[in-house]
């Protein structure tokens, strides 16, 4: 079965929209492992816009799934993840200013940071992985890193999927294919939903772990957060 890591960025931002701590984060996070969820992400940015970094600290007091971090590698970002040393650290080339995640790494071009990133990550015991493109070069440069794992970017799969275009799921198959044969692990997340999570895990092999938020937490407002943490877990298997 492929783990299920939820996202708890848009219960941070609906918070922080009205101040004080109305969703509580802390027991919705505790709320999502108990629905049966097997991990817990976040994405904490410079600005501290959804997930502060106080948050990260106190998820890692209370999460007892996997507990995976994700964001850029710069040095806040460094000292905090070694600081509560998680399950995971997804390192994502996020712009400071950017709404979303919106590409994978060029594997090739940021060899060299990587490794040295990934190295001290690991020397910590925290697993890692890079988010990339479902292109077979950034993979194979993914490989050549040092990194655990892979997550495949998935908008434009979710995008051809809307549209009707099932093909759209080909080149991630392909790079899961790959990645695997150099010995990664394969992750994916953005934009996965209920509608095309189940077409993508039938056709991705090798597939370890998605991390969904956005889609999961809106599809929560009309069906109970409960019943669509399960809905996936059953379309997962």
């Amino acid at each position: 079965m492929t783990k299920l890591s939820v996202n708890v960025n848009k219960i941070a931002t609906i918070r922080n929209s009205r101040g004080g701590n109305v969703p509580n984060l802390v027991k919705a996070a505790q709320d999502i492992e108990a629905f049966g969820a097997q991990g817990i992400t976040i994405h904490p940015r410079p600005d501290e816009r959804h997930i502060t970094y106080k948050d990260a600290r106190d998820l890692k007091k209370v999460v007892t799934t996997e507990y995976n971090i994700e964001g850029n590698p710069i040095p806040k970002f460094i000292d905090l993840v070694l600081e509560l040393k998680p399950t995971q650290v997804t390192l994502v080339p996020d712009d400071v200013d950017a709404i979303t995640s919106n590409e994978g790494w060029d594997t090739i071009k940021h060899k060299d940071f990587l490794k040295e990133v990934i190295h001290t990550f690991k020397s910590n015991g925290i697993r890692t992985s890079i988010f990339v493109d479902p292109d077979l070069k950034m993979v194979e440069g993914a490989a050549l890193t040092g990194t655990d794992r892979i997550e495949l970017y998935t908008e434009s799969y979710a995008v051809a999927y809307e549209n009707g275009n099932k093909a759209g799921v080909l080149p991630f198959a392909e790079a899961a294919n790959i990645g695997h044969q150099l010995g990664l692990g394969i992750n994916a997340g953005h934009d996965l939903s209920l509608d095309n999570i189940q077409y993508f895990k039938e056709s991705v092999p090798h597939l370890l772990e998605v991390s969904i938020g956005h889609a999961l937490i809106s599809e929560s407002l009309y069906l109970g957060l409960e019943n669509v943490v399960n809905m996936y877990l059953n379309k997962l298997k």
